[in-house]
């Protein structure tokens, strides 16, 4: 099930369960997944994108092995606010994960993570092989790690 607002996606998780965060792009899926109290995002791995079957699996068999209860896929908004292709695809692509799995989905406006995750590994003073290598699942950290904050912020309100 697709739950737009993050309250709902907070209340649709077990406790105790981890979440992962995806940075879809046209040629990879970034992957990070939370710790189990929703407090930290751990860039994972980056899967290169074949078909979506074949991606699906993948994340999938990814996702089962660290016992992710609930999926956070970043929504690349334009600077307005606005939604373009990409978001289209963004939103196909969890349309037909719902065909997959049964676990909980959201969305989190990702724009700028790819800038964020870039000066991090910057200042970290990444070669540029390493930083393209892992630029995608630093991005979905970021992604991750802003819904996080945001659901450590509704449970203590």
């Amino acid at each position: 099930m697709i739950l737009d607002d993050i309250s709902e996606f907070a209340a649709a998780l077990p406790p105790m369960a981890p979440i992962a965060g995806l940075d879809l792009g046209d040629k990879t899926i970034g992957v990070a997944v939370s710790d189990r109290l929703w407090s930290v995002a751990t860039p994972l791995e980056t899967i290169r994108r074949k078909k979506f079957g074949v991606d699906a699996a993948a994340l999938m068999a990814l996702l089962e092995k660290r016992e992710v209860k609930g999926i956070v896929l970043g929504l690349p908004r334009n600077m307005d606010g606005s939604e373009g292709p990409r978001c289209q695809k963004t939103r196909a692509f969890a349309r037909n994960l719902q065909g997959v799995t049964d676990l909980p989905l959201t969305y989190w406006d990702e724009r700028l993570s790819t800038v964020a995750a870039e000066r991090a590994l910057l200042l970290a003073d990444t070669s540029r092989a390493k930083r393209s290598e892992v630029i995608d699942h630093v991005a979905a950290g970021f992604i991750l790690q802003g819904v996080l904050d945001r659901m450590q912020h509704i449970k203590r309100a």
